[in-house]
Parts: C-alpha cells; sequence; structure tokens
C-alpha cells in the first residue's frame, strides 16, 4: 500500500443523457449497480488503496450524492430499534467510508476543466482520479499499482486496458515504448478518440489517473479541444512529450472493469456483479441460463 497521504478526486458533474429519463432529477452516479450506487463503489475503491481524503466535483441538481455520504440519524434509530443490524451496517457503512468533500464545478467545459475545480482541495501534492463510469472489480488491483508507480517514479500514471481496435474511437489511445515490467509502459503520446486507422496502438485510456500538481499550470492555459472541452488528454499529451520531465507512464490493467456509462454495459455490469455475489449467484446463475436458453 502507498506511504503517501494522497488525496482523491472524483468529477461527477456530468449530466448522464445517456439515461435519461432515469437521470432526469438523479445523478448518473447515484444509478444502483446491485445494491449500492456506482459512486460508492468508486470512493471504496480509493479506500481500499489507502485513501481517505476524497473531493467529489459535483454540478447542479447533485445534491443526491452529498446525502448519501452524510449520516441519516432517523433512519439509523429506526434501523436499530427493529434489530436491523445488517441494513444499519450498510447505511452506516456509506457515511464513514472517508472525508468527503464537495465543490461545484460551475460551467461544464470538460473533463480537464473539472480536475482544475480541484486546485485548492488538493495544493502542492500528487492526487488519484477516479471516474465514476469505469468501475474495477474490488478482486482485482489497479490504483494500489498506479499509486505505487507514481511514488517510485514520481511520474503522471495513467491506467490502460486493451480494447477492440474498431471500438478505439471511443477513448483516449496511447502510443507507448515497454519498460523492464510488463504491466508498466512509457508513454510517448495520447490521442483522443481517434478513427482505427490513426490509433498508434490499442490501449485505451481508462478512468484513473495519478496526477502531480503540475497538471493544474497546463490546464489552464490549455485550449478547448473536442466537442468544445477541456480535454485532460491535451494536457497529458503536453506532459508526455516533454523530453526533460518525469514523463506519463501507463499501467496496463487485465482484470475486470465494468463501463457503467453506456446504457448496455452496465446492465451487464450489474448482471457480472450479482452473479458473481455469494448472496445472489446461486439462485441467479441458474435462472440466466434458463433465460438464455429461451433467447
Amino acid at each position: 500500500m502507498s506511504q503517501k497521504q494522497f488525496k482523491a478526486v472524483i468529477p461527477a458533474a456530468g449530466l448522464g443523457t445517456r439515461f435519461l429519463p432515469a437521470t432526469k432529477a438523479m445523478p448518473k452516479e447515484m444509478l444502483p449497480v446491485v445494491d449500492k450506487p456506482a459512486i460508492q463503489y468508486v470512493v471504496e475503491e480509493a479506500v481500499a488503496a489507502g485513501i481517505r481524503d476524497v473531493l467529489i466535483i459535483i454540478g447542479r441538481n447533485k445534491n443526491n450524492l452529498a446525502n448519501h455520504f452524510d449520516s441519516v440519524p432517523e433512519l439509523e434509530d429506526k434501523l436499530r430499534a427493529k434489530g436491523d443490524h445488517s441494513k444499519l451496517q450498510k447505511v452506516v457503512q456509506s457515511s464513514d467510508l472517508a472525508d468527503i468533500h464537495f465543490v461545484r464545478q460551475g460551467e461544464p467545459k470538460g473533463l480537464g476543466h473539472a480536475v482544475l475545480r480541484a486546485r485548492a482541495h488538493v495544493g502542492d501534492s500528487p492526487f488519484a482520479v477516479l471516474l465514476g463510469d469505469d468501475l474495477i472489480d474490488e478482486r482485482d488491483q489497479l490504483l494500489t499499482k498506479m499509486l505505487e508507480e507514481q511514488e517510485s517514479r514520481g511520474a503522471t500514471i495513467v491506467a490502460l486496458t486493451e480494447v477492440d481496435p474498431d471500438q478505439i474511437h471511443l477513448y483516449g489511445a496511447a502510443a507507448v515504448e515497454a519498460t523492464d515490467d510488463p504491466d508498466v509502459v512509457k508513454v510517448t503520446g495520447l490521442v483522443e478518440k481517434p478513427s482505427k486507422a490513426d490509433a498508434p496502438s490499442n490501449l485505451a485510456v481508462i478512468g484513473r489517473y495519478v496526477l502531480n500538481p503540475g497538471i493544474f499550470d497546463i490546464l489552464e492555459r490549455t485550449e478547448p479541444g473536442k466537442g468544445g472541452e477541456i480535454q485532460l488528454t491535451d494536457a497529458l499529451q503536453e506532459i508526455a512529450a516533454d523530453a526533460d520531465g518525469p514523463g506519463v507512464y501507463g499501467v496496463v490493467f487485465r482484470g475486470r472493469r465494468y463501463d457503467t456509462g453506456d446504457r448496455v454495459d452496465y446492465i451487464k455490469a450489474i448482471v457480472q456483479l450479482a452473479a458473481d455475489r455469494e448472496d445472489l449467484g446461486p439462485e441467479l446463475r441458474p435462472w440466466f441460463k434458463e433465460f438464455a436458453a429461451k433467447l
């Protein structure tokens, strides 16, 4: 586990338009994945890597996020009076996970702008950024490895995974060089959502980063890119191109990852996680087979 006291930043200011009308009045980060909201999985991942200080970047109509991580004495008292200690533990757990802070993004100017809004809270230390659309299975380590690499190299660290070349246009793609660690590569360039023909590799950047505080100065001067937004990828590209700097390295993740940013993949995530649960899987798995046989 990392020895530094890293902080985590979770951008959660998006409108979630792909999930309308469910997200008309509820943040997409609060959509349940089995029986927990997606964002709780992300906070739990940060905590498991040794991070206790979490900043969530929110937009308008995101008060439900703060409510979820706050204590609810009346509910806790009712569960305690009923002797329902199992549910009480789950309710208390979400409010005791970490020291959670919130800041408004203001104008929705993209991921780079959301990260920039964390400057005052983060200060002059390296920090982790976790996107809520990518859920990493708790049985597979990623963030801990990224924090260790940042400490040993002093570099910016991104998470990479191999994707089908036909899907690379959905991601930022990395040009890389091998290192002495088969799970770590040096990133020499980044391209945001390239065509299959223009992609430097099929290694896609997924939603985990460990950034040095110098990223803030770069984001301050980064011009809007694709979609008229300030792209974090553009700032990372500048760091990767600096031959005199510590550079950018990628941790190649080969574990279980669930994409909850797409409706179909969101449903798949629920099915996969529920099937693996000890309390749900034994009943669900035979039903899944029976249901699939009818299709």
